[in-house]
């Protein structure tokens, strides 16, 4: 079979399969719902909890040992600079840091420490604030993180995102203002887990194929909610029997929020540049008179023939696990600590939220100055507003509250750090602005359809 010109590039036969296999095994990976254990979960999700399974009760130690490597070795590294580090441009990255760094990883550290051991001050120690990060966030991030860093390549590196990014440009761009390319990332947080749909957004911007707006606007407005996630929350504030209904009303307010995030500020204000060490390296206009399919199954082959070799995209995944691993959990630990502390141990979330107690009678909503903590909590931690608000005799109410948590996306106890912490150019005052305004355009909604439902 003769070789095909797509490009100035020549796409042989063997591209094909390169592109088809790799790609439908990461499609099953990542994007296939599968049952498994009574619930449904992706291929790297069961793969994950088979982890946790097996090693559940020994990963919050190997969590305390990897921030005791990381604020250590971080240390020594950061004064001494020996040679081997300074000429790793990895480790560099990951070791020598600043003193805002040095100061996060110690204090994860400690914060880890009195966590696991049940000393110190209870504020931080308590299984409600540094034990729901040791021994329920930390163990997911490290066990899905381990498994997505090495098998990502097989969904964004052979093809699959250019393909299915030319059949629905033509809707994703008009409608969200985004690439069609974006879609893999919603489904990837949609079927999974929302930290892998950021974590493909960020590998995404930094090969140049988002600019900083599109990648700010997918990873604030994309990372949706997991359906397995949100049977929990439904399940916790007593409302499972409701589950259908109640998803059908965050998967709208999702779908209306995403139409009008990308086109108010602060997101509309993002610059269309792309990542400056790498610049440009997608072009999704399709030439007049080439179908949709045609174009993006050349634009797949291609993308697969340009393909690292098996040893670099392995040396990759090795230095995505690690960094996560060495780097955001220590973030996790510290930051997302001191935010449970300061919802569960402070009155500020029940002061800020104040203003909210009259809307939420205007709206019908009742119990409304014992839910209005609960509506703004989340910003902390997406499961609270679920834990605090399940004690609410109102079912309307709490199917209100559960929905709006679901639809805020933003929480700083795990994908806020993980924004903060990548490339994409959004700041800690814009994630609260997202946060509040997700909050007042979804919040509507999910009143409707709960006075339609109950």
């Amino acid at each position: 079979m003769a070789m095909l010109q797509h490009d100035n590039k020549k796409i042989s036969p063997s591209d094909t399969w390169k592109f088809l296999i790799p790609s439908i095994i990461g499609a099953l990976l990542f994007l296939c719902p599968l049952p498994y254990n009574g619930e449904v979960n992706i291929g790297v999700g069961i793969l994950a909890s088979f982890l946790l399974s097996v090693f559940g009760e020994t990963i919050p130690a190997f969590i305390l040992f990897l921030l005791g490597f990381s604020a250590i070795a971080s240390l020594m590294a950061t004064i001494l600079k020996p040679a081997f580090v300074k000429n790793s441009p990895f480790l560099r990255a990951t070791f020598i840091i600043g003193p805002f760094g040095l100061a996060v990883r110690v204090l994860g550290f400690l914060f880890g420490i009195m966590a696991f051991y049940e000393i110190g001050p209870e504020a931080i120690a308590s299984r409600a604030t540094g034990g729901v990060v040791l021994y329920d966030l930390a163990p997911v991030l490290l066990t899905w993180f381990l498994f997505a860093g090495f098998l990502l390549p097989l969904l964004v590196e052979f093809g699959l995102m250019e393909f299915v990014g030319a059949l629905v440009n033509k809707f994703m761009r008009p409608v969200f203002t985004l690439p069609g390319r974006s879609s893999i990332d919603a489904m990837a947080s949609w079927m999974g887990a929302a930290p892998v749909g950021v974590l493909v957004t960020m590998k995404q911007y930094d090969e140049g194929y988002y600019t900083q707006r599109e990648a700010s606007v997918i990873a604030t407005t994309f990372s949706i909610a997991s359906v397995a996630f949100s049977l929990v929350v439904a399940n916790v504030v007593g409302i499972g029997h409701l589950f259908l209904p109640f998803y059908l009303a965050v998967s709208v307010a999702c779908f209306i929020a995403a139409i009008i995030m990308p086109r108010i500020p602060p997101l509309s204000r993002k610059k269309d540049d792309y990542y400056a060490p790498v610049g440009k390296q997608i072009d999704d206009t399709i030439p007049e008179g080439v179908s949709l399919v045609k174009w993006g199954f050349d634009e797949a082959r291609l993308k697969a023939s340009r393909t690292a070799s098996p040893k670099k995209l392995m040396q990759s995944g090795v230095e995505t696990v690690l960094d996560i691993w060495l780097a955001l959990i220590p973030l996790v630990m510290a930051l997302g600590t001191v935010a449970l502390v300061v919802a569960e141990y402070t009155p500020l979330f029940n002061i800020i939220s104040y203003p909210l107690i009259p809307v939420l009678t205007l709206l019908g909503l009742p119990e409304a100055a014992e839910a209005a903590p609960t509506f703004l909590v989340g910003f902390a931690d997406m499961f609270l507003p679920a834990v605090l608000g399940s004690g609410i005799e109102s079912e309307l109410t709490r199917f209100v509250l559960a929905g709006v948590s679901l639809t805020q996306i933003i929480y700083m106890s795990e994908i806020g750090i993980l924004i903060l912490r990548s490339n994409i150019p959004v700041k800690f005052w814009e994630l609260a602005a997202i946060f509040i305004l997700r909050t007042v355009i979804t919040l509507p909604i999910l009143v409707v359809f709960a006075h339609l439902f109950l």
